[in-house]
């Protein structure tokens, strides 16, 4: 069954402002993975024609698909993230629509690329990757990312170390408040989904992305995960509180005064690139 959460319209806020998008360096790993499935179909070379991002949230992802697509379609489940992305859209060929992952708004074998940028494990993944398979041309490619939640901080001067005891006990302290259909990390569904997709042509792979931000911004980041906003609904005091506590003894640990301090924040990305087969 899909999951559906992050739909209200300050999540959705809170998602634009402090959600990270993939890297650049990403984004063209699965541009390049498409186009050497290209040299296997009577396909046209870039820009490729369409894709689409499901799960978009505040389309960060779909604005760097445009940059490689001669459109992109992006959808969510949610009316508050449809709105926030339209309203901050910057990019003219990107079209947003209200639609579900398990019954898409598209005609069969009409993609290029369906992506889901850190969504995938909300959907019902089986009914999902039938609609992928249809909407998906033959040659058509699917990607699916997502990164782990045990993000890792540095900032010059200081341990690195220090900075991820504190952080590790933030996490602790959110661990009881996973969603029980994630348990403590969504990385196993999308391992399992990567062996069950019967395309002959796939790959696993995992990487680094560093991404310098204010330390506020990675509290904001943290804040949206599912299991902080679990406990945000449950025991707002002790969630406003927990986010506090961080705050002050990553400040101390840094030696410094304002939460616009940068951090780098390293996160552990995962993702999955299959091609649906010339013929079924």
């Amino acid at each position: 069954m899909a999951h559906r959460l992050f739909e209200g319209k300050e999540h959705a806020e809170a998602y634009l402002r402090f959600r990270v998008s993939p890297s650049d360096h990403l984004i063209q790993q699965v541009v390049d993975f498409v186009e050497k499935k290209v040299r296997l179909s009577t396909w046209k070379g870039r820009p490729f024609d369409l894709a689409l991002d499901v799960g978009c949230g505040s389309g960060q992802g779909s604005t760097l698909l445009a940059k490689h697509f001669a459109s992109v379609v992006a959808t969510d489940i949610s009316p508050a993230q449809i709105e926030m992305a339209v309203a901050h859209a910057s990019m003219p060929n990107v079209t947003y629509k209200l639609s579900t992952a398990e019954e898409l708004p598209l005609a069969a074998g009409s993609v290029d690329l369906v992506t889901a940028m850190s969504a995938f494990h909300w959907f019902d993944r089986p009914r999902f990757l039938q609609e992928a398979h249809r909407v998906l041309k033959p040659h058509g490619c699917l990607a699916l990312l997502n990164y782990t939640l045990d993000m890792e901080l540095s900032h010059e001067g200081c341990p690195s170390d220090t900075l991820n005891a504190i952080c590790e006990e933030f996490y602790a302290a959110l661990r009881p408040h996973f969603s029980p259909h994630l348990r403590t990390t969504s990385k196993p569904l999308y391992k399992e989904s990567y062996e069950a997709i019967p395309y002959p042509h796939k790959e696993w792979h995992d990487e680094r992305v560093r991404r310098t931000v204010p330390l506020s911004g990675f509290i904001g980041m943290v804040e949206t995960f599912s299991n902080y906003r679990a406990l945000l609904k449950k025991d707002p005091k002790t969630a406003r509180r927990l986010s506090s506590i961080t705050t002050h003894k990553l400040m101390t640990a840094m030696k410094v005064t304002s939460p616009e301090t940068e951090v780098v924040v390293n996160l552990k990305y995962f993702y999955v690139l299959a091609c649906k087969p010339a013929e079924d």
